[in-house]
């Protein structure tokens, strides 16, 4: 191998590394928020982004030991390290229609565990080969920066802290700066550029590359003006807002009656407001019952705890039919608050506090009349607010006849569902629980307290209620009431197992919306699939 004078000085080659690592863990996370739009940011994403990154690293070292073992040119390694960095900032351009793609073939095929695969699939496409290339720099380097037996472990223990270093600072800075500030597609090529950058750097000091440099730096212009704004909802036009948060994808639609907030999975409604200031339709409406079992329309003042604030649909709705309460909510995404406040008429006299749910609990005293769970969403349920010792920690924050009301949004229908460990698990922090199901949704109401009286308490104040629309709901409501009556499924701190349980439903459900149209592809093929849709 010919001497390369920049590999001369060891300072080049450690920051080879160091940015390698860098853009290895950038990516790792931007692979979390490129995917959680459609497939939840569950931990069974996180172990699939992990696994997979970890195949294309294993692999990468291997095989980047073997050519610098036989062929020890530099030039191919920052040849594969341009390779990457171009891969990389296509990401935002081509790789959420990949992911769909990816979606829509594995929906007609696969029958269980949809969510597994079509994640999987997806980061081995789109993830694996760049991360590879990258996973070659670390035993080339080694190859390089080695002049003899006498301090080649000082070299190697060098790049690996040189590479675990890049590493941290890949791990802070895209969740804390370039996610919330400029968005993931932006953070795809912000990384890329660097690597570009390091590239062009090797090449113009040993004289040679230049038609490699010449493409790989147009590719990466022709990705920013096609990526750096690159919209997850590409499908969608005319958003009121689309943006990220340090925790969520976030997106704000608008039409004549109604605002609506969805966030990390694009389908469905998290938040909404009424522009007619009437009931929502959804589960908000069924949770209205819980102010009237504690008693609103008898006390001179109700305390409500909203765990899990969102926008505030439920402390909006409460609030316009109620003039005795004292609203309170904690949201643990600040900029989830902030378009509160923007868009969805948050009340400037409710306080939120942006904090973890039960970690709030845990640092107060005070006790209230009602208060809401409403942090699932999706299969991304909390595991340290699905278990024992949070429902007990809510049960120690409720006044005396106080009530727990409980939104769960994958009702299903199998023995051992995500439903059912809940409401057991609730059933034994509480004496009495009752579940309605929402009309037209898969969202199941829980209400829970300790006192023997929460039905007839709900009677007398609904009868307290004016004729009104509420008053009419909470009657048919109360009507479909169902005792629980609890088994033996129980979440712990210790064992909570909700991401599993609630990808089960999350398979059943699909199977479901699918069905007529496999129907159709096996009747018709794909050409009266098309025709169908």
């Amino acid at each position: 191998m010919k001497e390369k004078r920049i590999l001369q000085n060891k300072i080049y080659l450690y920051l080879t590394e160091f940015f390698a690592g860098m853009s290895v863990m950038a990516v790792e996370l931007g692979a979390s928020r490129l995917l959680a739009p459609y497939f939840s940011s569950s931990q069974i994403v996180w172990t699939i982004i992990i696994g997979t990154i970890m195949i294309a690293m294993a692999l990468g070292n291997i095989y980047g030991g073997r050519t610098a073992d036989k062929n020890p040119d530099p030039d191919k390694l920052y040849g594969r390290i341009l390779i990457a960095a171009v891969w990389i900032a296509a990401i935002p351009v081509v790789g959420k229609y990949i992911i769909i793609g990816i979606s829509a073939l594995l929906i007609f095929t696969v029958n269980n565990n949809f969510l597994i695969w079509a994640a999987f699939a997806a980061c081995m496409v789109v993830f694996v080969f760049p991360l590879f290339l990258l996973g070659t720099v670390t035993p080339s380097l080694a190859k390089y920066a080695t002049d003899s037996l006498d301090d080649n472990g000082r070299t190697v223990g060098t790049l690996g802290a040189f590479n675990t270093i890049g590493s941290i600072l890949g791990t802070f800075l895209p969740t804390f700066v370039t996610i919330p500030a400029v968005g993931t597609s932006v953070t795809f090529l912000i990384f890329s550029g660097i690597l570009l950058v390091l590239v062009i750097i090797y090449f113009v000091n040993v004289r040679t590359g230049g038609k490699k440099m010449i493409v790989g730096g147009l590719l990466f212009l022709l990705c920013c003006v096609f990526g750096h704004k690159s919209n997850f909802a590409f499908w969608e036009s005319g958003l009121t807002y689309e943006g990220e948060s340090i925790y969520n994808y976030l997106q704000v639609s608008e039409n004549e009656e109604d605002v609506i907030l969805s966030t990390n999975v694009l389908f469905g409604v998290q938040s909404i407001l009424k522009k007619d200031d009437t009931l929502t339709g959804m589960y908000y409406d069924y949770a209205m019952a819980a102010p009237f079992m504690a008693g609103v329309n008898e006390k001179e003042k109700l305390s409500v705890l909203i765990l899990g604030m969102g926008t505030g649909t439920y402390a909006t709705q409460c609030e316009r039919y109620f003039d005795n309460m004292t609203m309170e909510g904690v949201e643990i995404d600040q900029k989830i608050t902030d378009l509160a406040e923007r868009y969805f008429e948050l009340p400037a006299d409710v306080k939120v506090t942006t904090y973890d749910g039960r970690a709030y609990l845990n640092a107060i005293d005070q006790t209230y009349d009602v208060i809401m769970v409403d942090a699932y969403q999706d299969i991304t349920i909390p595991f340290q607010m699905s278990s024992i010792e949070f429902f007990t920690m809510v049960r120690e924050h409720l006044n005396e006849g106080g009530v727990m009301v409980v939104n769960m949004n994958m009702r299903g229908g199998d023995e051992g569902n995500i439903n059912q460990y809940l409401s057991d698990t609730i059933s034994q922090a509480f004496d009495y629980v009752y579940t309605v199901d929402v009309s037209g949704t898969t969202n199941r109401e829980l209400f829970a307290g300790n006192s023997p009286e929460l039905l007839t308490v709900l009677e007398q104040n609904v009868r307290l209620e004016q004729d009104s629309e509420l008053a009419a709901l909470i009657r048919r409501v109360a009507d479909r009431f169902v005792a629980y009556e609890a088994g033996d499924h129980l979440m712990t701190d210790d064992k909570a197992p909700v991401e599993l349980l609630g990808m089960r439903v999350i398979d059943e459900l699909i199977q479901n919306e699918v069905l007529y149209y496999k129907g159709v592809y096996e009747e018709r093929g794909i050409q009266g699939l098309l025709e169908s849709l």
